[in-house]
């Protein structure tokens, strides 16, 4: 009767295991979405806001000034997907002209 008892234990303990784990990642995959599409809307709103600035009726700038910017994210977004692909962590840099 105890050799039951222990076996219901262990089968009963590993289905609460997997229940609390499949949780886990649901909860972990909706806060990655929250999250994440947060924080890339925030991305797309100031490239919007960058791109502002090329009318040249309010501002002065030169193709140098371009090929800086341009680089410069472009280098940011290769950091980033490389970060999803090898567990890297990013650098924080710092834009200068």
């Amino acid at each position: 009767m105890l050799l039951y008892f222990v076996i219901y234990v262990i089968i009963f303990a590993s289905n609460i295991s997997k229940e609390m784990t499949k949780r886990n990642q649901s909860l972990k995959r909706e806060r990655f979405k929250n999250v994440a599409g947060r924080r890339v809307q925030k991305v797309l709103d100031n490239i919007d806001s960058l791109s502002k600035c090329a009318n040249r009726i309010n501002y002065d700038y030169d193709e140098s000034d371009v090929t800086k910017m341009m680089r410069a994210i472009k280098d940011k977004v290769k950091v980033l997907e490389s970060s999803y692909t090898s567990n890297t962590k990013s650098t924080k840099n710092t834009f200068r002209f």
